[in-house]
């Protein structure tokens, strides 16, 4: 009988800690996550970021700005691009006609470890000094060390 009632008590203190938390309320993982802090000025330079990787001529230098778990919605292709090797085929031939980004007009949202860029922006191509004025939409997300896009979509103006 002590032995059950010894092994009843375990039980019980196991359980208790197995207990789901009433609906409504914050599990221990979520009140503990920091969010990191960031300004609008903070997240308009992760476009200058991406922008001054486009002046390497480095496909890889760019992609290192996109998540692992990302997409690519480009201007000039119609496929949709998630892996690094996808992103660095578009960027291969992009960078091709050295093209360097300017921002026309844009809407920063900042949330918890999240953050949205949004607007309008004109890429110049100094190889043939053609110009492109295109919407766009960057959403980001801190990984604990950094800022990485998590999904670019970019589609040129289609009224000319």
């Amino acid at each position: 009988m002590k032995n059950t009632t010894a092994l009843s008590a375990v039980l019980l203190v196991a359980l208790a800690g197995c207990a789901a938390p009433p609906s409504g309320t914050a599990t221990s993982a979520s009140r503990t996550e920091a969010c990191k802090a960031a300004g609008e000025q903070d997240i308009a330079a992760l476009f200058d970021r991406w922008n001054a990787s486009l002046q390497t001529g480095d496909p890889d230098k760019v992609v290192a700005n996109y998540a692992q778990r990302s997409i690519l919605l480009p201007t000039m292709s119609n496929k949709l691009r998630f892996s690094a090797a996808e992103k660095e085929d578009y960027f291969h031939h992009f960078l091709a006609d050295k093209p360097s980004g300017r921002i026309n007009a844009r809407m920063i949202e900042i949330g918890c470890n999240t953050a949205l860029d949004a607007g309008i922006y004109t890429f110049t191509f100094a190889s043939t000094g053609k110009q492109v004025v295109a919407r766009y939409t960057y959403t980001y997300n801190w990984d604990g060390r950094q800022w990485l896009i998590t999904s670019h979509h970019s589609s040129a103006m289609p009224e000319k």
